[in-house]
């Protein structure tokens, strides 16, 4: 069924614009400190995250769009998703090809205090967005931006793998942590890709 945005309390569209370009702004340092992180370090896990934050603002985008100029182009945002998808699907190979390479010693992996913190700040923020982005999209009959509050979720509870990994390898020198931990990212990376390319969104709580 069509995403059909109807019109809101002047209110209600303030808040949902201002989440967005919070969002928009967070997924951005996200992405960009993770992917940075991540390559220094070798890290797969590091990688894996912030490919998947690269994604996810792209459907922020398109939500903040939809909103700000009240498109209802949904070819536009289907198409979009689809490739989201796609994409998501290119970067579980990514992480897989990472992940086992590192777990062959072809690379070796290195602690990062800058994802530390940044997975740290990431699995209190995510949470907290789904929850503001679960409310608006009841306010605003918004299925496109449940779908957005989904993967806000799932990027939560990837942070906190992703720490974890990551945390063991600092404090105790564990270098498979940091992979193992990627590859435990993989099913969530393959859900959202598979949810994505069937055009249905995961019901994240």
């Amino acid at each position: 069924m069509a995403d059909v945005i109807i019109p809101l309390r002047p209110d209600v569209l303030r808040r949902l614009l201002r989440i967005q370009v919070f969002t928009l702004i967070w997924m951005c340092v996200e992405a960009a400190v993770s992917l940075g992180a991540g390559w220094r370090a070798h890290s797969p896990a590091l990688l894996a995250f912030g490919g998947d934050s690269a994604i996810e603002l792209v459907s922020a985008l398109v939500v903040y769009w939809r909103f700000r100029f009240y498109s209802t182009a949904m070819n536009a945002e289907e198409s979009a998703t689809r490739i989201a998808g796609g994409l998501l699907f290119a970067l579980a190979a990514c992480v897989l090809l990472a992940s086992g390479a590192a777990l062959l010693g072809k690379r070796e992996v290195h602690p990062s205090l800058a994802g530390i913190a940044l997975l740290l700040v990431a699995a209190m923020v995510m949470p907290w967005l789904a929850g503001q982005k679960r409310k608006l999209s009841a306010a605003a009959s918004s299925a496109a931006l449940r779908a957005d509050a989904a993967e806000s979720a799932v990027c939560g509870y990837m942070a906190w793998i992703s720490l974890a990994g990551l945390s063991v390898n600092a404090a105790w020198g564990i270098k498979w942590a940091d992979p193992v931990a990627a590859l435990c990212l993989t099913p969530f990376i393959l859900r959202e890709g598979w949810e994505a390319v069937r055009g249905k969104t995961c019901e994240c709580h």
